[in-house]
């Protein structure tokens, strides 16, 4: 597997990120920026989010989508390859192992 790179510190940690996502009807909706990454040998920055409002069943919520950052500009593009959406699930979860293996 390649090596992950992952983007955090404790500044991050204190102070969530929020974006707003339209959804089908154009409606923004609120979701917290959970976690960044890249993948070696990608171009490729993806993060990943959960939606703010909703209730408590939307907590297992999670999506994923590949970014590009210009300037102030944030554009979102959603993951439809199959092995690439399989590459970020992975990295997803192998990165998050690993922050709860480093919080017990």
């Amino acid at each position: 597997m390649a090596d992950q790179k992952h983007e955090h510190d404790d500044a991050e940690a204190l102070e969530p990120e929020i974006i707003y996502i339209p959804d089908e009807e154009g409606n923004e909706e609120e979701f917290e920026v959970i976690m960044k990454f890249e993948v070696d040998g990608s171009d490729h920055k993806y993060m990943m989010v959960v939606p703010l409002e909703g209730g408590e069943e939307d907590t297992d919520e999670v999506y994923a989508f590949r970014y590009e950052e210009e300037g102030d500009e944030l554009k979102l593009y959603t993951i439809d390859d199959e092995e690439e959406w399989n590459l970020v699930e992975e990295t997803f979860n192998t990165l998050l192992e690993e922050m709860e293996g480093a919080e017990s």
